[in-house]
This record gives structure tokens, sequence and C-alpha cells, in this order.
């Protein structure tokens, strides 16, 4: 087998190291309550990002880590450890944010309270939706991943309750939405890059 491949130029170890240096993009979904649409949103932003072959993009389901309220246990949850062990191997983000009462969700707040260094020094970009198209939530989470350390690129994709959704919970968006998700994984990406650099 090892002859047939280096007679044709098949190198499945050159391969396997591209897929091992590109950078490892998390899509956080931001919302974990009954008959949400974030895993919609979440899965045709992952389909755009495959496209582009630039890095290995996989979604991060905050409901999948069955995090406690924080400061209501003693902190020994496995779900605790699992979900900053899985921010620990990504070098950036992609949160899907809907909005509540013109913030974020309590549920998205709560995980990036439990963790901390393994936010810092990565970028992260911002796909929104509501009636505003999620602006107001947003701009919060702008705020608290300042904190975080966490660098929010520019471009921020926007989704309207009205236009791009129909009866509010099947997902169509506009066609012209594509060009700003692309822009903005083109700076995640950027900037996850650079920031890497500072965390060897």
């Amino acid at each position: 087998m090892g002859f047939w491949n280096k007679l044709f130029g098949k190198n499945t170890n050159n391969e396997e190291t591209i897929e091992m240096t590109k950078l490892n993009i998390g899509i956080v979904l931001g919302s974990t309550r009954e008959g949400r649409v974030s895993p919609q949103v979440g899965q045709w932003v992952k389909e755009i990002a495959d496209k582009r072959g630039d890095a290995n993009y996989e979604i991060v389901d905050i409901a999948d880590f069955n995090l406690p309220f924080l400061g209501t246990t003693d902190g020994t949850e496995p779900g605790i450890a699992a979900w900053n062990e899985k921010l620990a191997s990504l070098d950036g983000f992609v949160f899907i944010v809907q909005e509540y009462n013109h913030s974020i969700t309590g549920a998205l707040k709560n995980a990036l309270d439990f963790a901390r260094e393994a936010w810092n020094d990565k970028a992260a970009g911002i796909v929104s939706y509501g009636s505003t198209g999620g602006a107001r939530a947003a701009e919060h989470l702008r705020g608290i991943m300042g904190e975080l350390m966490i660098a929010d690129v520019r471009t921020h994709p926007t989704l309207s309750l009205f236009t791009d959704f129909e009866n509010g919970s099947v997902f169509k968006p506009q066609d012209l939405h594509l060009d700003n998700v692309n822009l903005m994984l083109d700076q995640v990406n950027a900037w996850s890059g650079a920031l890497k650099t500072l965390r060897k």
C-alpha cells in the first residue's frame, strides 16, 4: 500500500498533518430552551464554514454539558470540567446569540462565567437573531468578551425573526447573509491565528 501511495503521490500523513495544524473553531449554541432554533442557525453557519476548508469547525452545544447555575453547587459536576476542556481545545469561537429581554440568555452568561483562562487570548464572531437582529444582545456579549480577554471581530451577521424565520421557528435565511458570514469567518480565523501565538 505504501509503495502505491508513493507511486501515485498520495500522502495521507501530509493530509493528516495539515488537518492537525488547522485552527479549531467552535460554533457555540447560546440557548438551551425547549423549542430553540439555535441548532438550525448553528448548522447553517457550519455548512458555510465547512465549504471554506480553512479550519476545523464544530458545533458546541451548551445543553450537552448540563452546567448548574454558577455558585449553587460545589463545582464537582463532570460537565464543568468537560466544558473547560472543550473550550481549551478550541482556538476561536462563533457565538450563535439570541436576544432575550435586550440581552443574551441566562444559559450563555452562565456558560461564559464557568470558564476563565480557557477563553483568554482567543477570537470570536457573533451571529445573532431577534426582533432587531439580536443587536442588543450582541452588544452585551461584546462587553462580557472584553472582560474574558476574547477579541471580538467587527463583522456581525444579524438575522431577523420577521424575514429569516418562517413562523418564528423554521430558519430560512436570506441569501444576502452569506457574504457577511464569510467575512466574519475571515476575521475570526485571522485573529484566532494571530492570538494563538500569544498562548504558546
